[in-house]
């Protein structure tokens, strides 16, 4: 072997070397962006289009006053919730999703079960856990309800029912967990002792 041959292996080698980190160094630079673009996607369901984190609070905001809802001829989901239930809570990327989805062929309405603005609306659908879904007719009619914590799938089911005004609904009782609202708190006494009522009997959480 020439020197000249021995000097040029370690240069070689040394090749062989920095190609091979550069190549693992692009190969995890692709894995970290593959995962930065997967976690982009599923955080994309929680923001709104204004580039806020969209919240209880967001889909309240956006909510169709419900005497417009019951009077515009459009089918209508009506949401019961609480800032403080924690199924609500869980539930907001898929509904803002599904708000999206059916944007223009329904209404959507929140009411907070802390207001007692709403007292006459939660003895007249029996709310007594939340999320509460009722799904209301263009004519402003029960066809449904989903009451408690729902897979997006049960909800996307109706709302695309509801939308095409085909009744009854394939999901129409569907019942999961719920967060009951305080028998003893004042919000429940008001909804005892108010003429509108329709019941006598304190809240109380639903049998699951």
């Amino acid at each position: 072997m020439s020197f000249a041959s021995a000097a040029a292996e370690p240069s070689t080698s040394l090749f062989q070397i920095v190609s091979e980190q550069s190549s693992s160094n692009t190969s995890r630079n692709g894995i970290v962006a593959i995962f930065a673009a997967m976690i982009a996607v599923v955080a994309a369901g929680t923001f709104s289009s204004s580039g806020g984190r969209v919240t209880l609070d967001t889909l309240a905001s956006q909510s169709v006053p419900i005497d417009i809802a019951l009077s515009n001829g459009k089918p209508t989901v009506v949401e019961f919730y609480a800032d403080w239930c924690e199924g609500c809570k869980s539930m907001v990327p898929d509904v803002a999703a599904l708000e999206t989805d059916f944007e223009g062929n329904l209404n959507f309405v929140m009411l907070n079960v802390d207001n007692s603005r709403w007292i006459p609306e939660l003895d007249k659908y029996d709310v007594d856990g939340i999320p509460h879904f009722e799904f209301l007719d263009e004519r402003g009619n029960d066809v449904g309800r989903a009451i408690g914590k729902q897979p997006r799938s049960v909800l996307q089911a109706n709302m695309a029912a509801l939308a095409r005004h085909d009744v009854p609904l394939p999901y129409a009782d569907a019942v999961g967990e719920t967060s009951s609202i305080d028998p003893g708190s004042s919000l429940s006494t008001e909804r005892v002792s108010d003429p509108l009522a329709h019941s006598s009997v304190p809240v109380r959480q639903r049998p699951q």
